[in-house]
């Protein structure tokens, strides 16, 4: 809820500042004419622009919490996101001429008016919630997982918590709390069977304290499940595979509509990027590899070919980046992730869904199963044309790697939902911007 609260306050505060940007870009640029017949004049098309441009903020990530703090891959990345709204801008006023503006210097006037307003906002928002507003939080228990939470809160104050220290189990809980002021107490140890520790948390209950295990406190603050801290009964308790049937179908129906219309459109392009492909090296245009799916199942999954014919001829392996076995035409197609294409033929058939965890491939998931504790569970939903994992994490180069992408299928797994689909979806465009 906390979080929800400051992503509304940073999305109001956006709105509020587009009206401010579009109230000087009329007021400037018909001086000495202005009034108020002028401002209305611009008011139906430039807020059906800014709606537009809100939806490109949150595809870029501009309303990450943990992507507030005003450093300088904020500005290139509000920059880039600006360049586009101006795009669009261009595109909206000269393709649907229906209000009788065309505006040209004073679209420019509003988007550098706008970004230089962001700017400022994020910098009183970062420095308003990141030293103000903050709940005190207290950790029982100490492990690896509470290092990393600890320095993850302390890089992002701006998401609400600020830690103030280790609680000591032998001393008075209570005592404690109060006296270093914790809202929060996050418990990082099984307590299931040390019931003086449970007497005195239930003695706390008075204090008002919002108590969290670890993998909730990690789900809350990053999105993701820490896969070393929850057990069998966590799956038993956190998935509701039963509830989600009508979820499953009426997604199937919105997958195979949307493949369908991704394919009719993008289908001018696939007869281009086959002729480049072939051009290079006359090798086949289309690409098949197997990959796991739903229950274990195996499938082939098809691409627009981006490696060399021989690319694999000593085996599987890992892709890397820059990697040596990409065709010319291949990095390109890599880069703004065109070779995908392909895998709505894998949506229209069923074997994957546009959004889900990645499927990876049967000689990778005999290892990842043995390297990481219940990593066969990613398998209990359908595959994924683009998933969580993918836009919060790069791509996975190695075990470790995919052990931080499967904490993010856990939370995917437990979480999933038409709001959060259509939210992946719409991040997976920045994918193109920002390369991997």
């Amino acid at each position: 809820m906390k979080q929800k609260i400051r992503k509304i306050t940073l999305v109001l505060g956006d709105i509020v500042f587009a009206y401010v940007a579009l109230f000087y870009t009329v007021y400037l640029g018909f001086w000495p004419n202005f009034d108020s017949s002028v401002l209305q004049q611009h008011l139906l098309p430039f807020s059906i622009l800014y709606s537009i441009w809100l939806v490109l903020f949150y595809i870029f990530g501009l309303y990450d919490l943990d992507f507030t703090d005003p450093k300088a891959t904020l500005l290139t990345r509000l920059g880039v996101c600006l360049s586009v709204c101006l795009a669009v801008g261009v595109i909206f006023f000269y393709t649907v001429p229906l209000f009788g503006i065309t505006p040209k210097t004073n679209l420019l006037i509003n988007i550098a008016l706008f970004g230089f307003f962001i700017v400022i906002w994020r910098q009183l928002f970062y420095w308003l919630f990141s030293s103000r507003f903050l709940k005190n939080v207290g950790i029982l228990g100490k492990n690896h997982w509470t290092d990393k939470l600890v320095a993850e809160i302390k890089a992002h104050p701006q998401l609400g918590y600020r830690f103030v220290k280790f609680i000591a189990a032998g001393q008075s809980l209570s005592g404690q709390i109060k006296k270093e002021k914790i809202n929060t107490l996050i418990i990082a140890q099984n307590i299931n069977q040390q019931k003086t520790i449970i007497r005195e948390l239930y003695n706390c209950l008075h204090l008002k304290i919002n108590f969290l295990n670890l993998a909730t406190a990690y789900e809350i603050l990053f999105h993701k499940i820490p896969v070393d801290f929850i057990d069998q009964e966590w799956f038993l308790a956190n998935l509701a595979e039963g509830e989600k049937m009508a979820y499953d179908k009426i997604k199937r129906l919105i997958d195979v509509f949307s493949a369908l219309l991704i394919m009719l459109i993008t289908s001018p392009i696939w007869p281009v990027l086959a002729l480049l492909i072939k051009r290079e090296d006359h090798g086949p245009v289309f690409y098949k590899q197997e990959r796991t799916g739903k229950s274990g199942k195996t499938f082939w999954l098809y691409k627009f070919r981006t490696m060399k014919p021989d690319a694999e001829k000593s085996g599987p392996a890992w892709a890397k980046a820059n990697d040596s076995r990409a065709t010319k035409t291949g990095k390109i197609l890599r880069k703004i992730h065109i070779d995908e294409l392909p895998q709505m033929i894998n949506v229209l058939s069923g074997e994957i869904a546009l959004v889900g965890p990645r499927p990876e491939r049967p000689e990778f998931v005999q290892k990842l199963e043995r390297a990481i504790p219940h990593y066969q569970l990613r398998h209990i939903i359908k595959p994924g044309f683009t998933g969580w994992a993918q836009i919060k994490f790069r791509y996975a180069r190695t075990a470790m790697d995919s052990q931080e992408k499967f904490q993010y299928d856990l939370y995917y797994l437990k979480n999933r939902s038409f709001l959060l689909d259509l939210g992946i979806l719409l991040k997976t465009f920045q994918i193109i911007f920002r390369g991997e």
